[in-house]
């Protein structure tokens, strides 16, 4: 889940899949990362926060980290958040092999 500074939509992404996930018992990891570097290291957003504990959702303990291009390798799906992220995210995967694994 990718976003630009990873505290607003893709933490809020990872924490919902990752509900899902638990749900349904599946073996599978979900991160999310920012195209930008605006705010590593940082927790997500207090309105994302909130949202999520509204939905009985804990994102609190996430981080904020800039999106690597080893996790074009690490991850099978890459989900941009909207169309500028999209573009950069495309920009990092110069192997069609990675460009595909983007959505």
């Amino acid at each position: 889940m990718v976003c630009l500074g990873n505290i607003c939509r893709s933490p809020l992404a990872e924490g919902i899949m990752q509900h899902l996930i638990y749900q349904e018992e599946l073996d599978w990891q979900v991160d999310s990362a920012g195209t930008g570097d605006y705010h590593i290291g940082a927790k997500p957003d207090y309105r994302s926060i909130a949202v999520a504990k509204n939905n009985g959702i804990d994102i609190s303990l996430q981080k904020a980290r800039k999106l690597v291009k080893q996790d074009l390798n690490n991850f099978d799906i890459i989900y941009a958040m909207d169309d500028n992220n999209f573009k950069n995210i495309i920009a990092l995967a110069d192997g069609s092999k990675y460009k595909a694994k983007v959505q």
